[in-house]
């Protein structure tokens, strides 16, 4: 039997169309984000995206229905992550978009990050040279969990709320670079803000893990770095 051509073609569409409908949310694209950065409980994800646990369970049903993210049972808790990792490329390349296209994001960004008074980024190429030449002190501010998931290659783990505590074991007399969780994260905008205050040198890296990861530049991972460190141990 032969299909028709037409509703060959509305079929495929109307399957394409899932993902557009279970992005079709600001709080599921900000869930989105969180997730790109590590896994998480549904607690967790509720907290830090301002929604009670019912909300931000429903918004990530949909979004596991369209394939987008996966979860596992841990315990008592439930953990979700991302399906995979094209995810993340995906949800890259929609919000760049929207940044060339539609003008009024640079507007309210600029006009957020202006208030606040946030240092100028560093640019990704930049740093990587400073890094590799020890020029500079990278500070990765976001929570220790994102930290071990995945991040820059030398950076030190430093949440912005533990970071007055420990400016004493910062290396003196070195430029320090911090970044988040790309260019609308503010926790990188404030570590700088205090560094500043403190009489450091800082800078504010605009790209994250998932930008770092995009342009096929290495990732550590605390477990890769748990094993690099046992093996060296292990020689004679």
């Amino acid at each position: 039997m032969r299909r028709d051509p037409r509703r060959f073609k509305d079929s495929v569409y109307g399957h394409i169309a899932r993902l557009g409908k279970a992005v079709a949310a600001p709080k599921r694209l900000e869930l989105l984000d969180l997730l790109c950065q590590s896994p998480r409980t549904v607690e967790v994800l509720a907290g830090q995206a301002g929604v009670s646990i019912a909300n931000a369970s429903r918004h990530l049903q949909i979004l596991r229905a369209a394939g987008l993210v996966d979860a596992d049972k841990k315990g008592l808790y439930v953990e979700y992550r991302l399906a995979v990792e094209e995810v993340g490329r995906f949800y890259l390349a929609l919000r760049s978009l929207a940044e060339s296209r539609l003008a009024e994001i640079d507007k309210v960004a600029s006009a957020f990050f202006e208030q606040r008074k946030a240092p100028e980024s560093v640019d990704g190429d930049e740093l990587l040279r400073r890094v590799r030449s020890g020029e500079v002190t990278v500070l990765d501010v976001r929570p220790v969990e994102e930290y071990r998931a995945g991040h820059l290659p030398g950076a030190l783990s430093v949440p912005v709320a533990d970071l007055p505590a420990k400016l004493e074991e910062l290396p003196k007399g070195r430029e320090v670079v911090a970044y988040c969780r790309g260019p609308h994260c503010v926790m990188a905008v404030e570590a700088v803000a205090l560094l500043r205050n403190k009489g450091f040198k800082a800078q504010r890296l605009e790209q994250g893990v998932l930008e770092w990861r995009a342009r096929g530049w290495r990732i550590e991972t605390a477990a890769a770095e748990s094993r690099k460190g046992s093996r060296s141990r292990a020689r004679p």
